[in-house]
Formats: structure tokens, C-alpha cells, sequence
């Protein structure tokens, strides 16, 4: 025997934050657009960000590239390892420290970044279609706000020390 479970309306707020529930939501939907978007890239989801990374900043540490992205060192890893794999990244010891590892973009996949770039304007007009230019300012505002009370680090974050 099932249960069947009942739709919920998460504008209720029945759980207490019918804004973070959205908000939670949205981010999951965006991830998935952004993901069939990318598809044709041969990139997955979330892979595009150590890319853009990289082919801005040329070879860097593995564990700066982990700091700048605000990623656990074992998800940069295993993200890495599949990109290397696809033929996107190479990584190699330090000359200078051998300790270290450094990644970079390899020069094929320099062909990826204005198909990435399309594809991240394509979302960003996807998402923002509907809305005329004042709430589109408005939404970019609100969100720079939202983004910086959830910082790590900022006053009254949540894993902010005694918040």
C-alpha cells in the first residue's frame, strides 16, 4: 500500500520560509535549464564555472581553484578528473613545488568558451523573459543583496560564528 502524497504549496510557508523554499526551487530549475543548455557543449551543469574560471585566470593550484569557487577540494577534484577526461583540462605537478597541483584550460577547449557564453545568455534572457528593464534592474539588485547575506563569513549568515 502507497501513500499518496499531497501537492504542496510552498507559498504557504507551512514550514516557515516560503521565500527560501522558491528561492530553492528556482535555483534547482535554473541549474537544470542551464544544464540542457550546455548539453551540446559537452560540459555538464556546474562544469562551465571551473571553465570560465580557468580560462580566465590561466594555470593556477587546484586548491586556489577550490577557494575561488567556494567548493569543497573533493568536488573540484572529481569535477576535474571528468573534465581531464573529456579532453578540457590538464592538470600537472608544480615545477617549483611538486606538491602542488596546477590546472589549466587546455587549448581545445578555448573553442568552448564563446558556446558557453551563449548559452549563459540564452538563460540569462530564458529567466528574465516577461520582465521589462526596471524589474530587471530591481531583480539583479535584490538578488546582489540576497547573495551577500548568505556570504560565508557575513554579519548574521548562518555559518557565521554566534549567529
Amino acid at each position: 500500500m502507497t501513500t499518496e502524497l499531497p501537492h504542496t504549496d510552498a507559498t504557504q510557508g507551512s514550514y516557515g520560509g516560503a521565500v527560501s523554499q522558491t528561492l530553492a526551487r528556482v535555483s534547482r530549475l535554473h541549474r537544470l535549464a542551464g544544464g540542457r543548455l550546455l548539453r551540446p557543449t559537452g560540459l555538464c551543469s556546474g562544469q562551465e564555472f571551473l571553465m570560465m574560471a580557468l580560462w580566465d585566470a590561466g594555470p593556477v593550484r587546484q586548491s586556489e581553484l577550490a577557494r575561488a569557487l567556494d567548493l569543497d577540494p573533493s568536488t573540484v577534484t572529481l569535477t576535474l578528473r571528468r573534465l581531464e577526461q573529456g579532453g578540457y583540462v590538464i592538470r600537472a605537478r608544480d615545477p617549483h613545488d611538486r606538491r602542488v597541483m596546477l590546472v589549466r584550460a587546455s587549448e581545445e577547449s578555448y573553442a568552448l568558451r564563446p558556446k558557453v557564453s551563449e548559452v549563459w545568455g540564452q538563460l540569462e534572457e530564458h529567466i528574465l523573459d516577461g520582465l521589462d528593464d526596471a524589474e530587471r534592474e530591481a531583480f539583479a539588485r535584490i538578488l546582489a543583496k540576497v547573495e551577500k547575506n548568505l556570504a560565508p563569513g557575513e554579519e548574521g549568515s548562518p555559518d557565521t560564528p554566534g549567529a
